[in-house]
């Protein structure tokens, strides 16, 4: 055997122990995942709600939460980190640990922001991994009981006779009452001010006080104080009525074609998050929503149960964050 050929056995023995020991590092990293994913939770789950308290993702968090605690036999910790309409929550789960024990609840305003906030310090494809599309929610117009109007004709007709003096409060500049309000405005031709205010708790108690003529909120918080009179229903959103008021007449029902603004309610974890736990959490929250006593407890706020695959809910936001950015374009809804 010639020196050349010698020196490249060499050369590719070197090569072959290279590549060993590289797929030995692969297999061990993959074990190690697939051992931390079989582990898990072994551990408190912090579940990060990007509203205050009394809002309706903090009323759907709370009942998924404690029977999520009783499947995984661990604790599931609510955070509520709110402001700038669910961003700073999202920023704030973006940089969190992905490890499967840091999760958000995302509402519509989490693909809104996408294309309503010139510069988000996240990127709302690339950041986040999907876990499941939790539920689905009706939204209602609520006015002022103050308010001479009672449907979406006498609403229309009120705003063209006094343009811009309405005003309709939100969660927050770019929550998903705040576009719905302005979608719908562009579609009858009328303007409205928007007034933000921290949460829906926020809104309806502004409502309550005859501050704001009316709002477009989810109907898990506004039906209460529509039952009790001291607000009163003028439609609500979704192309279907609501099984929680039928007899409330939807938008497009009233005049308005092709009007459908429906909330959701979705969980996300930090990218990098091991499939494996996505993939767990995501069969367990399928598992909680179909338990009967979960599902009166929803159904008694409107919300329609969904339980998806981290797939489907990846999907399903890539959809809304091509919507919205249509409709705020459309809208010239703009973050002062």
């Amino acid at each position: 055997m010639n020196r050349e050929h010698a020196m490249s056995l060499s050369t590719r023995r070197r090569m072959l122990a290279c590549l060993a020991l590289a797929a030995s590092a692969l297999c061990a990293t993959a074990l190690s995942a697939a051992r931390a994913a079989d582990a898990w939770p072994a551990k408190p789950i912090q579940l990060v709600i990007p509203y205050p308290p009394g809002g309706s993702a903090d009323l759907l968090s709370r009942p998924l939460a404690v029977q999520l605690q009783q499947q995984l036999g661990q604790p599931v910790v609510l955070e509520y980190k709110p402001g700038a309409g669910g961003t700073l929550a999202s920023q704030y789960v973006a940089r969190a640990k992905p490890d499967g024990y840091t999760v958000l609840m995302v509402l519509a305003a989490h693909a809104i922001n996408d294309s309503l906030y010139p510069k988000l310090p996240y990127d709302t494809r690339r950041d986040f991994a999907p876990v499941s599309l939790v539920a689905n929610l009706p939204m209602v117009v609520a006015a002022s009981s103050k308010l001479p109007v009672k449907n979406i004709q006498e609403l229309i007709q009120a705003a063209r006779a006094n343009p811009g003096k309405l005003t309709f409060g939100s969660a927050g500049n770019g929550n998903t009452g705040h576009l719905a309000a302005e979608y719908f405005g562009s579609m009858a031709g009328v303007r409205m001010t928007h007034v933000p205010y921290k949460g829906s708790a926020g809104v309806v108690n502004a409502m309550l006080a005859g501050d704001i003529d009316l709002t477009f909120d989810s109907i898990s918080t506004s039906m209460p104080h529509i039952r009790s009179g001291r607000m009163q229903a003028l439609a609500v959103t979704s192309p279907q009525r609501s099984a929680l008021a039928p007899e409330v007449a939807t938008i497009q029902e009233q005049g308005i074609a092709g009007f459908d603004v429906t909330g959701w309610y979705a969980l996300i974890a930090p990218a990098g998050t091991p499939p494996e736990v996505t993939r767990h959490l995501s069969r367990e929250i399928a598992t909680a929503l179909r338990q009967p006593a979960l599902q009166a407890q929803l159904a008694g706020g409107g919300y329609e149960p969904v339980g998806s695959t981290p797939e489907a809910l990846q999907a399903h936001i890539d959809h809304e964050i091509t919507r919205w950015a249509a409709v705020v374009k459309a809208t010239g809804a703009r973050v002062d």
